[in-house]
């Protein structure tokens, strides 16, 4: 028998705030474990917490990006549960209820830029994170574990899916493009390694128009390849239990990235298990139209939209387009190389190229760059002077990426100034004809893929600085005479 997949996603954001969101504590990646804490965020006795007004600003930024219906009137519960990185026992969180909505909801994000094959958003609420469990381990096992709570109370956006990604591919691709839209309009960072953009996914099987199937949640997918892997893992694991006549279990599983698995972690709860109620601490948020109006206006051009203008504009084709406009940062860099280098093109093709293969293979993002938009134009710059081929640029260029030098710095230290001048390649050239006397007769035969391989042997002999087409032109004078 064969099955759909039925995946909805649940999406964690860490907004862009300096302060936690129920505290004046700093927000900052990567400080000593437990230096970013307060009463507040450590869930002591007395302490009342204070709504972070930013962190309401984007969120409604996002409603808005989204497409949601904002809610006039949304409010805070409280998610109770323990763990040993929730201090309080309880979460400070938003749900839907009819009553007390959360922030927005009903919104879309297609997963075609054009519009086709809409994702529904069930809803975006705002709630507060958790603090971090850190293991330690012995003999592949853990000894020990530790909590840090400077990420306790930092401000989180949960933006719920309708179960409508109907493969992990899918389920990458949005992730992909929510990720692209919540960097171009300054909302996260949206570092999974960071952990500012994290997803759970719920996924299930179902026969071809049936009813949906028993859903398991997947954690712990921090980057897009990881999600791609494990729900394609865990779609495969549910094939094989109900081929075989099992039953697939409502569970939480965590995916494992270097065993390539998913593992039982919990039973899944449902939402009575965690008793929500109203936080009594926290007066509703009351969204006036002007707010909303101020909102829409300072709302930067989206992903899409300036997918469409690169492509009016720049000439981009539609992937080379989707391409530069995969993150926010990622257009940044390619506009500000192009306001130097007026050859959106050829910008494009080094970016979406050598660049993004040089992150990928670093698993970093374009704003970790050691080099500059203005970096990249002066090396545009030098082939198009003729300082340098595009062959020798990809080896300057990886040198730069590695170690942030200027190319002239690195063409320079190097000796790999281009040579253009025709009586300073003619030795070469000559030596060339004099060594090959069968490709110099098959060209004079007529047959021009020799002048390739003689070209070639040129380009050797002057290891690649010689000019292309200062030797095409030498070597056709002298095998014409």
């Amino acid at each position: 028998m064969s099955f759909e997949v039925v995946i909805g996603l649940e999406i964690h954001v860490q907004l862009l705030t300096r302060s936690k969101m129920f505290c004046a504590c700093a927000v900052r990646f990567g400080a000593p474990p437990n230096t970013l804490t307060c009463p507040v965020c450590l869930g002591l006795p007395g302490s009342l917490p204070v709504l972070n007004h930013s962190a309401v600003t984007l969120g409604l930024r996002t409603a808005l990006a989204l497409g949601c219906t904002v809610r006039p009137v949304s409010r805070f519960h409280r998610k109770n549960y323990y763990y040993p990185d929730l201090p309080k026992n309880y979460q400070i969180t938003q749900y839907q209820y009819k009553v007390h909505p959360p922030l927005a909801t009903d919104g879309v994000l297609a997963l075609d830029p054009d519009g086709g094959r809409p994702v529904r958003i069930r809803r975006v609420h705002l709630e507060e994170d958790t603090g971090r469990l850190v293991h330690q381990e012995q003999g592949g096992r853990v000894v020990a574990s530790l909590i840090d709570y400077n990420r306790s109370g930092v401000p989180l956006m949960e933006i719920v899916t309708e179960p409508d990604l109907r493969s992990p591919v899918d389920a990458r691709r949005f992730l992909s493009r929510l990720r692209a839209v919540l960097q171009t309009i300054a909302v996260s960072s949206g570092r999974l390694e960071e952990g500012t953009l994290r997803c759970d996914a719920n996924v299930s099987l179902r026969a071809a128009a049936g009813e949906l199937g028993i859903r398991t949640e997947v954690k712990n997918m921090n980057s897009l390849r990881s999600v791609e892997h494990a729900l394609s893992f865990e779609a495969d694991r549910q094939a094989r239990l109900l081929a075989s006549g099992e039953r697939v279990v409502q569970e939480t599983r965590h995916w494992d990235e270097r065993r390539g698995v998913t593992f039982a972690s919990r039973f899944k709860e449902e939402a009575h298990d965690y008793r929500y109620f109203p936080e009594p601490d926290l007066l509703p948020i009351a969204i006036e139209a002007g707010v909303l109006d101020a909102a829409r206006a300072a709302m930067p051009e989206l992903p899409d939209a300036k997918r469409r203008r690169y492509m009016e504009r720049f000439g981009l084709s539609a992937y080379d387009a989707e391409q530069v406009t995969s993150s926010g940062s990622m257009a940044a860099f390619f506009e500000d190389v192009v306001a130097l280098h007026p050859k959106p093109k050829v910008v494009s093709n080094w970016l979406t190229g050598d660049i993004t293969a040089f992150l990928n293979a670093a698993g970093q993002e374009i704003d970790d760059l050691r080099i500059t938009p203005a970096h990249v134009a002066e090396l545009l710059g030098l082939i198009d002077e003729g300082t340098i081929s595009g062959r020798t640029a990809k080896e300057v260029l990886a040198e730069m990426l590695t170690g942030g030098e200027r190319a002239e710095t690195v063409v320079r230290r190097r000796g790999l100034r281009q040579i253009s001048d025709a009586a300073e390649l003619t030795a070469a050239v000559d030596e060339v004809i004099a060594a090959h006397p069968g490709p110099v007769a098959d060209f004079r035969a007529g047959k021009q893929q020799a002048l390739t391989f003689l070209v070639g042997q040129v380009m050797r002999r002057t290891q690649g600085r010689a000019n292309p087409e200062v030797v095409h032109r030498l070597l056709r004078e002298r095998l014409s005479s």
